[in-house]
């Protein structure tokens, strides 16, 4: 597919690029500076993908729905979608992907994903609509994907950098297989008090997925230097990652939902961390992005 149009979105402080393919956020702004990872396809060419109607990957890459059986790549369809654009202005931008004979074959659903950005001040407001145009109940996840540079672009070493979260994370984590299922064993939690230091041994087995996290904001950043603040109110889980190896880029990435645990065998509907959307109804959820002036 070829791609698609980019256009901007401004407030005083931050920019945003954004692109129908995908509703995607492909190059995020801040102080004039670029906080958000280039999509280097020698790396890893994403940059904030969305993630509809699973986030993860499925047990043998197929998921039930009574006596029929699906095939869905990891993380759904929608981050490969054309969406349409329903609104553009100066602040804010909306998306939206509608169901077709494409996705029905995949996911045999009458949805609407709608997905609108906004900038004021310091902030980068995601807000998302799941809607159900169906006769029957709908089950759907989604997931944010953004990748920030790592290290910022604030003069501060890659070793400084940290996630701080809004509670303490004791917990234990989950981890994924090789084919990307979840681990039926926790974890020791890596986060110390309420800081995460960030190394690239940690993402030696994939992400590092907190599916019962207390917090619903972490700071992103190096001591002494300008931070990013992720809040996600209504996302349950939450799961971080790099590439390993130096990566320059770490994502903070809010969830509803999560891969398969190894061996799941249940429906769509039985799948953890699913949301079941009623006929006529919408689920809603969202991210906020915030450049702060100092890590903390």
């Amino acid at each position: 597919m070829a791609e698609a149009v980019q256009f901007t979105i401004a407030s005083e402080t931050i920019r945003a690029t954004l692109t129908p393919l995908g509703a995607e956020m492909v190059r995020l702004e801040g102080g004039g500076r670029d906080l958000q990872w280039d999509g280097d396809p020698a790396v890893w060419n994403g940059r904030a993908p969305l993630l509809f109607p699973i986030v993860g990957a499925l047990a043998g890459g197929r998921y039930r729905l009574g006596d029929e059986t699906f095939a869905l790549p990891r993380h759904g369809f929608a981050r490969r979608s054309l969406f349409e654009v329903v609104e553009q202005g100066a602040r804010r931008a909306a998306f939206r992907l509608a169901a077709s004979e494409a996705t029905r074959a995949v996911y045999p659903f009458d949805f609407a994903l709608v997905v609108t950005y906004a900038v004021e001040g310091a902030a980068l407001s995601v807000d998302v609509s799941i809607e159900n145009h169906g006769a029957g109940p709908m089950p759907a996840s989604f997931g944010f994907h953004p990748a920030f540079r790592w290290p910022l672009p604030f003069r501060q070493g890659r070793a400084d950098h940290a996630i701080r979260f809004e509670h303490e994370e004791p917990e234990p984590i989950r981890r994924l297989d090789a084919d990307g299922c979840l681990t039926p064993r926790g974890i020791p939690s890596p986060v110390v008090g309420r800081t995460l230091a960030l190394r690239d041994e940690l993402f030696a087995e994939d992400a590092i997925v907190f599916d019962r996290p207390a917090s619903r904001r972490v700071v992103y950043g190096a001591p002494g230097a300008p931070a990013i603040a992720v809040s996600f109110p209504a996302m349950p889980h939450l799961g971080i990652w790099s590439k390993g190896g130096g990566a320059g880029f770490i994502c903070i990435e809010p969830w509803q939902g999560y891969a398969d645990p190894v061996g799941f065998t249940g429906t769509l509907f039985e799948k953890p961390g699913i949301v079941v959307v009623a006929p006529g109804e919408k689920h809603a959820c969202g991210m906020r992005i915030e450049l702060l002036p100092q890590f903390g």
